[in-house]
């Protein structure tokens, strides 16, 4: 069953960046300057290598890292600036997807499932686990859409890296998020299961209509699955376009090298 499945279509957010740069403490630049506007609903891909900037720049989105200067917008929240309330808020609307997955593993599937649905849960049913029957069944259909319903009641440790990131991605989808951002999130995982994994979050921004972007490295994925491509190195963002049409050349520009066998999914 398709992801339209998952849950009603919510409203994709659009996410705008001013001329943002973040700096941490330790002075090093994570963004600069960096300038773009993302319509929602769009499919992107960000790759770029360690250090480049992506990872720092999804963490700006979901309010986990401050702006230094600049301004950012995502759907009508004003981001730079938000206070931890406001920010709370917004994260409770965002989908996040990350390399390590970030299951429990002794709790059960539909328990790690449940979880998206804690900001929009009372208090007291999240300290007792009694979330509503509107709320199971979106977890159950979550499941059904990225095909893990039948793991329903098993352990998330028992499951393969494959099967732990569609539950992440189906803990993601019960939150009836405005965005789905997702970090390197098949990093770890063989090439028929990276496939799977980024079929269904192109299902998700197609069948949903929810804004996506997509943290990789490897570029035959990006080209794939991305119908935009961002590159950043440094901080920077170094090319902004067609993912499909993307070159080997452009790659090198972003990567600042040559293209390596590593920069290629595994046959």
């Amino acid at each position: 069953m398709g992801a339209s499945a998952s849950a009603a279509a919510p409203t994709p957010w659009s996410i705008t960046l001013d001329d943002v740069t973040v700096r941490y403490p330790n002075g090093t630049v994570g963004l600069k300057n960096v300038s773009l506007d993302i319509p929602s609903g769009s499919m992107v891909a960000v790759v770029g290598l360690s250090g480049s900037g992506k990872s720092t720049l999804i963490r700006t989105i979901n309010g986990l890292v401050p702006v230094t200067s600049g301004t950012l917008d995502v759907g009508e929240h004003r981001v730079s600036g938000a206070s931890t309330r406001q920010l709370r808020r917004l994260r409770g609307d965002i989908g996040m997807v990350f390399q390590g997955f970030n299951l429990a593993g002794r709790a059960s599937v539909l328990q790690n499932v449940l979880v998206g649905r804690l900001a929009h849960t009372s208090l007291w049913r999240t300290l007792l686990g009694a979330y509503s029957e509107s709320d199971r069944q979106l977890a159950y259909r979550a499941l059904e859409s990225v095909g893990i319903l039948p793991k329903l009641y098993a352990r998330a440790s028992e499951l393969s890296g494959g099967q732990q990131q569609r539950v992440a991605i189906a803990r993601a989808l019960t939150q009836q998020p405005a965005i789905v951002l997702a970090d390197e999130p098949v990093a770890s995982l063989d090439p028929p299961t990276a496939h799977g994994v980024m079929a269904d979050l192109r299902r998700i921004n197609h069948d949903l209509g929810i804004t996506v972007l997509v943290n990789l490295h490897l570029l035959d994925l990006a080209r794939e699955y991305g119908v935009r491509m961002i590159g950043m190195r440094a901080g920077e963002v170094v090319y902004d376009g067609p993912a499909a049409s993307a070159s080997d050349a452009d790659f090198e520009s972003i990567y600042g090298r040559s293209i390596s066998p590593e920069d290629r999914l595994r046959a």
